[in-house]
């Protein structure tokens, strides 16, 4: 997977201003930032950077007499979990009732599911904010007998769960081959053998795939926006959907795009300026 490295500084430094960049600049395709003396750096996936969003952006940035520049490189190939593979991350505990953590972690006390994950390169370890509104989210969900996609399934943690939970099939893709060959390591860790099937691609693997009774898609706005009128073609009557991986102000864009494709809002949740949205495809 290649990545860039994207060296931003800002004149004056502020922190507010750096966070209200790194926020805008997750429309453009980051999904990670270190800081610097004077600014921070990003990292985004090649395929997915959007320069133009990037510069409009900075353009049009809203905090007056702030000046801010970039220079973009060729992030160096190499594994940028290593290490965070080899200590793992803290054990999450989800409502109470859902823990999330390494192989390496035994002796937890019991909750009623258990998720164990490794998660190498890909994304979804519950740690983060949107994987917690969606793992709470799927808790509350009636999800025997039930048709699941997965979109950007990451590590596989949604999907996982969901079979736990009586899914009768999950199916679950990924853009990026580190992540589909993760959620299968992950399957095989809590001993999904089947009712489950993962492969690499984007939402055009749909097609001829049918429909589904539930999709789930924690990915960044812009490719939410890009892929919801997938998603809503492979939602059957009464189907629905849960949407996360983006900022509250993202809602209302989010929520626009998904009524003009027909499908009705419920609800939101929220979590430390993250969101989660839910929606319903009427039965027709």
């Amino acid at each position: 997977m290649k990545y860039l490295e994207l060296e931003f500084h800002l004149a004056p430094y502020s922190k507010d201003a750096a966070d209200l960049m790194m926020a805008l600049a997750t429309e453009a395709g980051l999904e990670s930032y270190v800081d610097t003396d004077g600014g921070f750096n990003g990292y985004v996936q090649a395929a997915l950077f959007d320069p133009g969003t990037l510069d409009a952006a900075i353009r049009d940035f809203p905090m007056e007499g702030v000046e801010i520049t970039y220079h973009t490189r060729e992030a160096e190939d190499r594994n940028w979990n290593e290490t965070w593979e080899r200590e793992g991350f803290e054990p999450v505990l989800v409502s109470d009732k859902i823990w999330v953590h390494g192989p390496r972690h035994t002796g937890l006390p019991p909750k009623e599911y258990d998720i164990v994950i490794d998660p190498h390169q890909a994304f979804g370890t519950g740690t983060h904010q949107t994987t917690c509104l969606m793992l709470e989210r799927l808790l509350g969900t009636d999800l025997e007998g039930k048709e699941v996609l997965d979109a950007g399934c990451g590590t596989g943690v949604l999907g996982i769960f969901c079979a736990m939970k009586g899914a009768r099939h999950v199916t679950g893709y990924d853009i990026d081959g580190w992540s589909v060959r993760n959620t299968m390591e992950n399957m095989r860790l809590n001993g999904i053998r089947q009712g489950m099937e993962v492969v690499e691609g984007d939402s055009s693997i749909l097609a001829g795939k049918g429909t589904f009774d539930l999709v789930l898609a924690n990915i960044n706005r812009n490719i939410l926006l890009n892929d919801l009128p997938a998603f809503a073609s492979a939602m059957r009557g009464g189907a629905r959907l849960l949407l996360s991986g983006f900022y509250t102000a993202d809602c209302g864009l989010l929520i626009q795009k998904a009524q003009s494709l027909g499908l009705s809002y419920t609800d939101r949740t929220e979590r430390d300026g993250w969101a989660s949205l839910q929606f319903i495809r009427q039965d027709s």
